[in-house]
Parts: structure tokens; sequence; C-alpha cells
């Protein structure tokens, strides 16, 4: 189930690919910020078990935001990390949410322009 929203994306990614000729750039970047985020949250993780200086949350949700939130998803589960903190959960899903909405409206909108 974890990995639910991973599949959902492939499929809304692959249906604005083609109903709305999205830019392969818009893929490059989420893969991009996708690598970033999983590398913060694993230098988050390290930092925790070490007691070190830790990234903070709001940091790793911006990067969610801004299109990394299928790195976090993948960093999440195979990191152990972040899943037990409801507060933060939460925070998380909707940041997920808020990008999936700002996605379809560009999408559209890029797919719109292309189109004219």
């Amino acid at each position: 189930m974890p990995y639910l929203p991973l599949l959902l994306f492939a499929v809304l990614y692959a249906f604005a690919t083609f109903a709305w000729a999205l830019p392969p750039p818009v893929g490059g970047m989420y893969l991009a910020m996708s690598l970033s985020c999983f590398a913060a949250y694993a230098i988050d993780k390290s930092a925790a078990r070490q007691g070190n200086w830790r990234t903070p949350e709001s940091t790793l949700l911006l990067l969610g935001l801004a299109g990394g939130w299928p790195g976090a998803v993948l960093a999440q589960q195979w990191l152990r990390h972040k899943t037990a903190k409801a507060a933060f959960q939460r925070k998380f899903q909707l940041s997920v949410a808020l990008n999936l909405a700002l996605f379809l409206y560009l999408a559209h909108g890029l797919g719109q322009a292309g189109a004219t």
C-alpha cells in the first residue's frame, strides 16, 4: 500500500504525457528532485543515528512539495525514516496532494499551450 501513490502517479504522468503532450523535461525534473529528496532523507537518517544536526522537517516537506515526493516515498520505506511520526505523515500527504494538484494544473496548461 505505501507504493500505491507511486503507481497512481505513473499512470497520471503517462496520461498527461499522451493526452496533453507533456514535455520530457518535466520527467527529468521529477527524477532530479526525487533523487535530491531521497538523499536528504538518507542524510537525515544518518544524522539521527549518530545524534548529529538534523535536516528540518520543513526542508524535507518542501523538497517533496517541489516534486521530490516520489523519492521521499521510497526513502521512507527503504530507510524506515519518518514513517511512524503521524504529524509528519499528515503534512507529507498534504504536500503530495498539493504537488499532484499543481502537476495536473500545469500539465494541462502546458498541453493546451502546445496545442495552440
